[in-house]
């Protein structure tokens, strides 16, 4: 009978380097391998989980609107020093405040890729760890963006329940009634998606990322290509 997905587990290890092995709650057991461990790029995170562009683009647009009221309007705002002054500093706070919280998500965070699970390590104030084992997952879709980090979606048997407000943003966005846990902005997503889909076809779990680029889609047993076959993100 397969194992259904462990709770989190609160891993103040983190914090003092006592962690067994790095990102793992305990040591693997025998017969169980990593193949792969890593954590989301935190200047793509910032641009694709927290839109930090846009953020920008907004404030920009504040400021240009403003100085036009001055141009336009120029009694109507008696200290437009003072005034602008607020949304100046928030101009510059705002995306700051971005980049650091994507930087120490990046640095609190580890995915591990076993040979039998996915593991999820994160969480700042408290650090806490998934497992998803292989025979849990239903579905794998990935994305890929142009500078080379993706995201690879799990969707989980729908008697495992995540928790959306816990795991964010280690989640798909805007999935918050069926929250499906999501290795964000990993650098380098097609070779993960790759060992990851080799990983599962190796376990005998018959299951594929469908959305992989025909290349990785060529490295998998012909037969488990159009099994469990998912959407696109």
């Amino acid at each position: 009978m397969s194992r259904g997905v462990d709770r989190p587990q609160d891993d103040e290890r983190h914090y003092d380097g006592t962690e067994p092995v790095r990102g793992l709650p305990q040591r693997l057991p025998p017969g169980e391998t990593m193949l792969w461990q890593g954590a989301p790029d935190w200047q793509a995170l910032a641009r694709r989980a927290f839109h930090i562009r846009g953020v920008a683009i907004y404030f920009a647009l504040l400021l240009v609107w403003y100085g036009v009221s001055l141009l336009t309007e120029p009694g109507s705002v008696p200290a437009p020093e003072m005034s602008a002054l607020p949304l100046a500093v928030s101009a510059l706070v705002v995306p700051a405040l971005i980049l650091g919280f994507s930087f120490l998500i990046s640095r609190t965070t580890v995915y591990t890729i076993t040979s039998k699970r996915v593991v999820m390590r994160f969480g700042m104030a408290l650090p806490m760890t998934w497992n998803i084992p292989f025979a849990r997952l239903s579905d794998v879709d990935v994305k890929l963006y142009p500078e080379g980090a993706g995201e690879l979606v799990l969707t989980a048997m729908p008697d495992d329940k995540f928790s959306y407000a816990i795991m964010w943003p280690h989640v798909k966005p805007w999935c918050i009634s069926k929250p499906r846990p999501t290795l964000r902005c990993v650098p380098e997503a097609s070779k993960v998606a790759r060992i990851l889909s080799q990983a599962l076809v190796a376990g005998g779990h018959g299951l594929a990322p469908a959305s992989l680029p025909e290349p990785l889609m060529g490295d998998l047993p012909s037969p488990e290509r159009g099994r469990h076959a998912p959407q696109p993100v």
